[in-house]
């Protein structure tokens, strides 16, 4: 049987709005298991970006319990979340959140030094040169396009080796040439190293690609789709 590696029970997030509180999530149940890789479909504002930061400890849960390779993350303060995704996440935004006065090759090599990994430049030289970013290893965000910057950020949240991946519309901000790069190269990490990935996307092409698709709407599962089984 495959094996669980994010666990969420129950689990809603209700947030302060102009109105008052609001209620984004309703007692999602759902688990991942190692090695597949997972789509969040839905309407926007179905719940689908929630969803995604409840799974990284980005936002914390109102109710019910989300675990994580044996960690209740329900439990865990700031700092120890931080230090969990340091660890064991890495996570890719669709709007990349690169530091704009750091290289690409600092950029990637920065969590792996808060890591404490004494070869932190040459891993980080060798996921850009992965993504094919070889010849940008001492450029700025500011003198790269909108994929190349994509790429640098799958790099940075790929050079730790994480057991979970969370992608949050990884090619929402790309034309279709780009984009399909950046698919192929999530894909390929699931390939090479067994990463277990999350994604949010809009994309069909994206999600069809997936083992499963969860489809959202009114911060509910209405459909969990198996596509095919995870390798």
């Amino acid at each position: 049987m495959a094996e669980v590696i994010l666990s969420l029970k129950n689990t809603c997030l209700t947030l302060s709005g102009n109105a008052g509180m609001v209620d984004i999530l309703h007692g999602i149940t759902l688990d991942v298991f190692r090695g597949e890789t997972l789509g969040l479909v839905g309407p926007s504002g179905s719940g689908k970006s929630s969803l995604l930061m409840l799974m990284g400890g980005l936002e914390q849960a109102t109710a019910g319990d989300i675990h994580a390779l044996g960690h209740d993350l329900t439990a865990l303060n700031e700092d120890a979340l931080a230090r969990f995704r340091l660890q064991h996440m890495g996570v890719v935004f669709q709007s990349f959140h690169l530091i704009p006065t750091m290289t690409a090759i600092e950029n990637v090599a920065t969590p792996l030094e808060l890591a404490g990994a004494k070869d932190a430049f040459a891993r980080a030289k060798a996921e850009l040169c992965a993504v094919g970013l070889d010849a940008r290893l001492d450029h700025y965000p500011s003198q790269m396009s909108g994929g190349e910057q994509q790429r640098v950020a799958l790099a940075r949240a790929a050079a730790p080796r994480p057991d979970i991946l969370l992608a949050d519309e990884p090619t929402g901000n790309l034309d279709a040439s780009n984009g399909q790069v950046i698919m192929d190269l999530l894909f390929g990490l699931r390939d090479r190293h067994g990463t277990t990935i999350v994604l949010v996307t809009h994309a069909p092409e994206l999600a069809e690609r997936c083992d499963r698709i969860a489809r959202l709407d009114d911060g509910r599962i209405d459909m969990l789709t198996q596509q095919k089984a995870a390798e």
